[in-house]
């Protein structure tokens, strides 16, 4: 995985942490095994749920491990960076419904899903109902199983414990940061700074710093290691997401496979929305915030990502990311991480703030 031994290899890795999760899953067979076959329509639901995807949290936390330069008991390690993959997964189950998205890296979100077969059954009560219940319990299984697959990952309980206090206020985070995210939503209203602690709390600090530190407390880090992971974590997190940011408005549906200008039609208060609220001129302004969670046609798309580019607010997004991946960069740099973790990290930096999905 170092210069030292074999060259890092994406693919080889997201595979490795894939038979985790199909391994970890297929535990669930037996246990589920006397539910029937509602719960095995659950069980193959967490198997879509968990496939494919970049695995950008889990390759930061078995990079945050071996940025210390202790040998890993490597099953062990990708169980454990795993375990931040079933926690994405509850995540995006529970975003999904909250944000009314039908789809997920071109599939049918979880509560479609459900409420499609629920229709096609001729079931009683409203397929919607029973969609929004499925995907909340879903995402609730998989939230409890990401504690359970950490838990059982093979590491000793003198680095779990620090370990898991890493991974409770990770999880404390993302939550109290969606419920902001929705409040910010309801009253219609963020300013750039309001948007950059959503972002901060939803989403940056659980992709990349929280996952450095998980993999950092399980080599037994200080809290100087910690830091440092931080200072290298937190702004390339929100360079990450800002990127995510504009790819849901200026992203290609075939590659990101969501609609066109997705975020426009959820109405999302991000830092690019609010950015062009702030630089467009009245009458462009007014237009946006009004359009805003609508349905919107590919023209009306079109002409909404007109007046943010147009209002300088596109320009501005991708010069805070640039400069928070700089920021970031010079941290790592500086830090006294091992070489090989410096190469591979600044790697995993670039493919996480120039991505086109």
């Amino acid at each position: 995985m170092t210069s030292s031994d074999t060259a890092w290899d994406d693919d080889a890795f997201r595979a490795r942490v894939q038979a985790e999760l199909d391994t970890f899953l297929g535990r669930q067979v037996p246990l589920l095994a006397p539910l029937g076959d509602d719960a095995t329509r659950l069980l193959e639901q967490a198997r879509v749920s968990v496939a494919g995807g970049k695995r950008f949290r889990a390759a930061f936390c078995y990079w945050g491990f071996r940025a210390l330069g202790f040998p890993p008991d490597e099953a062990a390690l990708v169980r454990a960076c795993a375990s931040l993959e079933l926690l994405h997964a509850s995540a995006l189950v529970h975003d999904d419904y909250m944000d009314g998205s039908d789809t997920r890296r071109g599939r049918p979100s979880t509560h479609v899903h459900f409420a499609a077969e629920h229709a096609s059954a001729g079931w009683s009560g409203p397929a919607t109902t029973y969609g929004a219940a499925a995907a909340i319990l879903l995402g609730d299984l998989l939230l409890s199983w990401a504690d359970e697959l950490l838990r059982r990952s093979g590491f000793g309980w003198d680095v779990l414990g620090p370990a898991m206090e890493v991974f409770d206020a990770c999880r404390t985070e993302v939550i109290a940061g969606q419920f902001l995210d929705v409040s910010v939503q309801a009253r219609a209203s963020a300013d750039v700074e309001t948007a950059m602690t959503v972002l901060r709390y939803k989403s940056a600090k659980y992709s990349i710093e929280r996952p450095l530190h998980l993999g950092a407390a399980l080599a037994g880090a200080s809290a100087a290691h910690l830091s440092a992971h931080t200072e290298f974590g937190l702004p390339l997190g929100e360079a990450f997401q800002l990127r995510d940011d504009v790819l849901g408005v200026f992203g290609d549906p075939d590659v990101t496979g969501k609609p066109a200008g997705d975020d426009l039609v959820e109405g999302k208060r991000t830092v690019l929305v609010a950015e062009a609220l702030a630089r467009a001129s009245a009458a462009d302004a007014a237009l946006l915030d009004r359009s805003l969670g609508s349905a919107l046609a590919e023209a009306e798309v079109e002409r909404l990502r007109g007046i943010i580019s147009s209002s300088g607010a596109l320009d501005a997004v991708e010069a805070r990311i640039s400069a928070l991946t700089d920021q970031a960069l010079t941290a790592l740099r500086s830090s006294d991480f091992e070489p090989d973790a410096i190469e591979v990290l600044t790697a995993l930096a670039d493919a996480a703030t120039q991505r086109s999905v």
